[in-house]
């Protein structure tokens, strides 16, 4: 599988993209380590030099320097994998729930490869003031999964809409729990106060 290939086919033919990975026969380690892994580094790279060094103004301060970098980088990178890993068994648990093939490596294919216009999206950080263009072209991974589902779970047409509308809710009620706990976490230890918030 070649990374640059599988991304750009990915976002431009995800229909036949998904019938190619059908084909194919992965873990979800080779999954995160050959795919996931390489496009959320390099997503939180961009945001680390984003923060770092260009920065944006929020309502009473502003979000820049070494600290802001390592922050966004480091919750950037950390998130990711936790909500590919969360996503992946949240997927295949509620696969048989809706006439879904419950099968954790294809499960990791659906989530790994959904999430290809969010990670390539994550590359806007780099101007922060631009990471909503990200978070937009991520919605797009929804779809994706939506594509995904026939293929690589035997999702019955009927039952698509409904699987993928339960399992994105639980992944973004889990997404904004990490995302918050990493934030407490961070900040204190990078000593990111925030004015006029209390935390």
């Amino acid at each position: 599988m070649n990374l640059i290939e599988r991304a750009k086919n990915m976002i431009i033919t995800p229909k036949t993209e998904w019938l190619a990975v059908e084909s194919e026969n992965q873990d979800m380690k080779s999954i995160i380590m050959s795919y996931v892994l390489p496009l959320a580094v390099l997503s939180a790279i961009c945001a680390f030099i984003g923060y770092a060094f260009i920065g944006v103004d929020a309502v009473l301060f502003r979000m820049k320097g070494i600290n802001w970098g390592l922050s966004q980088g480091i919750t950037v990178l950390i998130s990711t994998m936790l909500s590919m890993i969360v996503a992946t068994y949240v997927v295949d648990m509620l696969a048989p729930s809706f006439g879904s093939e419950k099968n954790l490596n294809r499960s990791a294919q659906l989530v790994g490869f959904s999430l290809t216009p969010g990670l390539i999206g994550g590359i806007f950080s780099i101007l922060p003031m631009l990471g909503i263009l990200g978070a937009l072209l991520g919605l797009y991974g929804i779809y994706l999964m939506y594509l995904g589902l026939g293929p690589i779970k035997k999702t019955p047409e009927d039952k698509k809409v409904v699987y993928l509308v339960v399992s994105f809710l639980v992944i973004i009620a889990v997404n904004f729990v990490m995302v918050a706990i990493l934030g407490m976490i961070l900040k204190p230890m990078l000593g990111l106060n925030m004015p006029g918030l209390g935390f």
